[in-house]
């Protein structure tokens, strides 16, 4: 990162979008604590966070999904909601508690899975589920513990159209049901100007640029950027 100043709106879906090695993700482990800042800060909803820890982060309404799917491939889908959902409530250190015999628990988790799309799928292992799906399941995860800010990390990465337009209508239908407000970066540029409300540009650490979609799409320094060459010349 080299002297990047921005700002995420509230119910604005912004697209973070750049050539390999720009800094996109760099950015995000920044914002969620992965990363610690050698200079600058960082503000969310008024309170700076530049020092607090990434569970501290998680706490203040901040959440992500990452680059390479993680999830728990050992444990089954219930069970990978159920983790976030007991942190959440400050019921994960429990020992010999029975998060099914939960019912604040169970109630939380079956909305997420009707929510995710997974409720036919439920006992089934992580490590089992199609892609597509583990994917939604990690989303799943990552609004759980119901943050107001979400960052997610190429979510579309190896999807098929079909799953790609899953997607899409999950991110969407969360927007507007949980009141999450995203933040995605991405390499498939249907996605971007298909979902984005607003779209930042990084080239080489910095931000090059941002706007509406449909002025990013026609801006001449963007497209140079992806096609490598002087556009015109």
């Amino acid at each position: 990162m080299n002297d990047v100043h921005l700002t995420l709106e509230k119910g604005v879906l912004t697209s973070i979008i750049g050539p390999n090695g720009a800094g996109k993700t760099t950015l995000i482990n920044l914002f969620t604590g992965k990363l610690s800042c050698d200079f600058g800060r960082l503000f969310f909803d008024g309170m700076e966070i530049t020092d607090l820890t990434p569970h501290e982060r998680v706490r203040r309404g901040i959440s992500r999904s990452f680059q390479i799917t993680n999830i728990f491939p050992q444990m089954t889908v219930v069970q990978n909601l159920q983790l976030p959902v007991l942190a959440r409530l400050d019921r994960a250190a429990r020992p010999f508690a029975r998060p099914d015999r939960d019912p604040d628990v169970g109630a939380e988790v079956e909305s997420l899975l009707e929510d995710i799309g997974l409720r036919e799928l439920r006992n089934v292992r992580a490590k089992a589920l199609a892609h597509g799906d583990q994917r939604l399941l990690e989303i799943g995860m990552a609004i759980a513990c119901r943050p107001r800010l979400c960052f997610l990390d190429e979510p579309c990465s190896g999807m098929n159209p079909g799953e790609r337009v899953q997607m899409q209508e999950l991110i969407r239908k969360l927007t507007a049901m949980r009141a999450v407000t995203f933040v995605i970066v991405e390499h498939d540029m249907d996605v971007v100007f298909a979902l984005s409300d607003w779209v930042i540009v990084m080239h080489q650490g910095t931000v090059l640029t941002e706007g509406r979609p449909e002025a990013i799409r026609n801006h001449a320094g963007v497209q140079e950027i992806y096609l490598g060459e002087k556009v015109g010349a």
